[in-house]
């Protein structure tokens, strides 16, 4: 299968040489698409150059910060033009460990929509406090339950979607970002009958460059998880 590992990047020239060189040695079989949003720090620059020296990494330029989800837009379209038939969502920070990519990638081989998941048995999270890890945990399970969607970890970004997964979520509709845009997918997913399975992966916080995940984004995301489960015909139980 060809696979796209499509990576969002904005002022991250600390982190994306290594991680590119690390998914090249990782999971040679894969091409790479960073998806730059005028980052001025000259992150797009850097990544053009190791792409010169690696191969098979391509650079898209973004004129401004959009967001994640508009990032992950860009690059689906961008890699459903070329002919991909798997689409790999990964943080540039290393929070999302690239040595995990091929039992994603695996679990892809069977499943529309792949899940690297903090909170099924084997999952972890080792530097986040208690009560983080709590909010968190609770902002998931407050998701599956008013949504109705059977995932543990429906805020998490280390995925793997399928072009049949994309196609049946139509994801250039989707409109959220930051959490919300990773639950909305989910939700989307699960609405239209996608095959989705969770693999446990191991969370580690950013070392290197500032977080892009913000309080508004975390209010953005449960807003709208009770506007789309008023929004649901049935109510809270139908799918």
């Amino acid at each position: 299968m060809r696979t796209l590992v499509v990576l969002p990047t904005y002022n991250e020239i600390l982190n994306v040489e290594l991680m590119l060189r690390t998914l090249r040695k990782v999971v040679p079989q894969c091409d790479v698409l960073v998806v730059d949003d005028g980052s001025p720090d000259g992150t797009a620059n850097l990544a053009e150059e190791i792409a010169e020296d690696v191969g098979q990494i391509t650079v898209l330029r973004r004129t401004k910060k959009s967001g994640l989800g508009g990032a992950y837009r860009a690059g689906f379209a961008w890699g459903l033009e070329h002919g991909y038939d798997h689409f790999v969502e990964i943080d540039c920070d290393f929070s999302h460990d690239p040595n995990a990519l091929p039992s994603l990638l695996s679990a892809a081989e069977r499943h529309d929509v792949v899940i690297g998941s903090r909170y099924i048995p084997g999952g972890h999270i080792p530097q986040w406090s208690l009560s983080r890890r709590m909010l968190s945990r609770g902002g998931n399970q407050y998701a599956s339950l008013m949504l109705g969607l059977g995932v543990a970890d429906s805020t998490a970004g280390y995925r793997v979607y399928s072009k049949r997964g994309l196609e049946l979520i139509d994801f250039e509709t989707v409109s959220a970002d930051g959490y919300g845009f990773q639950i909305e997918m989910t939700y989307r997913a699960k609405r239209a009958g996608a095959t989705i399975i969770e693999v446990p992966i191991s969370f580690t916080e950013r070392e290197l460059g500032e977080s892009k995940m913000s309080r508004a984004i975390v209010v953005e995301a449960l807003w709208l998880v009770t506007k789309w489960a008023l929004e649901r015909p049935f109510g809270r139980g139908a799918h």
